[in-house]
C-alpha cells in the first residue's frame, strides 16, 4: 500500500478508532489481552531482572504487565504517536510503575537506543503497522543483547492466502501498509542473525474477532456511538468492515503470529 504509512497508523491511534479499539479489547490493544501476553512471555523465557524494550509499545500495557506479573527490571517503550505516549507516561505514573518504565516518541526502525543494551525485544500485534519491516528487525536485533531474544506477536497472513481484492479491503481498513506471512518473518529474523524458536499461528484471531463483534452489537454499542460522535452510518461502515475481518479470520486468510527468536552471540 504505497500512499499508506506512519501518519495513516498516528491518526487512528490519536483519534477515535483508536479509542474503539481500546473500548473492545482493553488497554492491552491486541489479540488475547493478558493471556496472549503471558504466553508469549513463558515462550520467550522473560524473568525477572531482565531488562526489556517495547517497540510500537501503544500506551505500555504490555510493558506494565511485565513489570508486574514477570518482575522484569526496567521497560523502554517507543511509540510514533505522541498522544499514546502521554497517555502511557500517565497510566504508569497512577500505577506507580514510572520508576521502571519510560517511553521514548520516535520511529521503530530508528529509536536512537543503545545496541546490545536488552536482554529481549518485545511486540504486540503492532509490528503490521510498519512501513519498512526489514529495518524494523533489523533494529530490534540490534538493540538485543547477543544471546539475547527478540519476542512478538503480529497480525499476518495465513495459510489459505487473500486475493489482491481483499488485501486491499483488509489494509485500507487496518491502515496497514504491508503485511507478512509467518515465513515472511522467520527469513527477516534469520538474515539478521538470529536462531528461530517459534513461528506459529496462535489460533486466536477467528475467536476473538467473534467476541469483539459480539461485545460491538449486545453490550458497547452506545459507548461505540459516542466515541465517533453518535454516526450511525459511519458505526454501520465499521461494522461491515469488522464482519470482513471475521470472514477472513474464520477462512485462515488472516492469523496472528507468535515469534521467538535468539540473537546469535
Amino acid at each position: 500500500m504505497n500512499d499508506m504509512g506512519l501518519a495513516d497508523v498516528q491518526a487512528v491511534y490519536g483519534g477515535a478508532e483508536g479509542q474503539l479499539w481500546e473500548l473492545v479489547m482493553g488497554q492491552q490493544i491486541h489479540l488475547g489481552g493478558f493471556q496472549s501476553s503471558m504466553a508469549l512471555a513463558d515462550r520467550a523465557g522473560v524473568r525477572a531482572g531482565m531488562v526489556g524494550v517495547d517497540l510500537c509499545c501503544c500506551t505500555g500495557a504490555g510493558m506494565r504487565l511485565l513489570t508486574r506479573f514477570r518482575n522484569v527490571a526496567r521497560m523502554h517503550g517507543v511509540d510514533a504517536t505522541e498522544r499514546m505516549v502521554e497517555v502511557g507516561r500517565s497510566r504508569c505514573r497512577e500505577e506507580g510503575l514510572a520508576d521502571r518504565i519510560d517511553f521514548t516518541l520516535a520511529d521503530a526502525c530508528a529509536t536512537g537506543l543503545p545496541s546490545d543494551s536488552a536482554d529481549f525485544v518485545w511486540g504486540e500485534d503492532a509490528w503490521c503497522y510498519v512501513v519498512d519491516k526489514p529495518r524494523l528487525i533489523a533494529e530490534a536485533v540490534r538493540l538485543t543483547k547477543p544471546g539475547g531474544i527478540v519476542a512478538f506477536t503480529d497480525w499476518v497472513n495465513g495459510p489459505t492466502g487473500l486475493s489482491v481484492a481483499e488485501a486491499d479491503r483488509y489494509d485500507r481498513f487496518m491502515k496497514f501498509p504491508n503485511t507478512l506471512g509467518i515465513e515472511g518473518y522467520v527469513e527477516l529474523l534469520r538474515k539478521n542473525g538470529c536462531e528461530v524458536l517459534a513461528a506459529e499461528d496462535t489460533g486466536r484471531f477467528a475467536p476473538h474477532v467473534d467476541l469483539y463483534i459480539n461485545m460491538l452489537t449486545m453490550q458497547l454499542t452506545y459507548d461505540a456511538l459516542k466515541i465517533i460522535g453518535f454516526d450511525t452510518a459511519r458505526m454501520a461502515a465499521l461494522g461491515g468492515e469488522m464482519t470482513f475481518l471475521q470472514e477472513l479470520a474464520h477462512a485462515g486468510k488472516i492469523a496472528q503470529g507468535q515469534f521467538v527468536a535468539r540473537k546469535k552471540a
